[in-house]
């Protein structure tokens, strides 16, 4: 799948996704990915079935996001809330949908200049 997103200065935006890859401009990303608004991509060690952990949202909590897309893998998977407490107390929003949905969503919020973070599991 494609994406044709609108310019933004200075704000990450995805550019393409597949299974197993991504691009952010014209930067290819293998493997799972935290993509903040503003600042370089950070490799994440999340996989496609795994059981999510605190130690995962704990690497997004540090990016002082305001909201948190949670991209799954291919199919919706939610975390059990348990590993996302972090996120929570700090008043940070998060939404889970399949990697995909979420590429789109997190490109809508970055483009409208929000501090948002794409915790994408590719």
């Amino acid at each position: 799948m494609k994406f044709q997103p609108d310019r933004a200065e200075g704000v990450n935006l995805i550019t393409r996704q597949e299974p197993g890859r991504l691009w952010v401009g014209a930067q290819a990303l293998e493997g799972s990915v935290l993509i903040p608004w503003k600042g370089a991509p950070l490799p994440w060690p999340a996989a496609e079935g795994q059981t999510m952990t605190t130690d995962h949202f704990d690497a997004v909590l540090a990016l002082k996001p305001e909201v948190v897309i949670f991209g799954s893998g291919s199919r919706l998977r939610f975390a059990h809330a348990s590993a996302y407490r972090a996120l929570i107390e700090a008043r940070i929003g998060l939404e889970t949908m399949d990697t995909a949905a979420a590429c789109r969503t997190y490109n809508v919020l970055a483009s409208e200049g929000r501090s948002v973070v794409a915790a994408l599991v590719v």
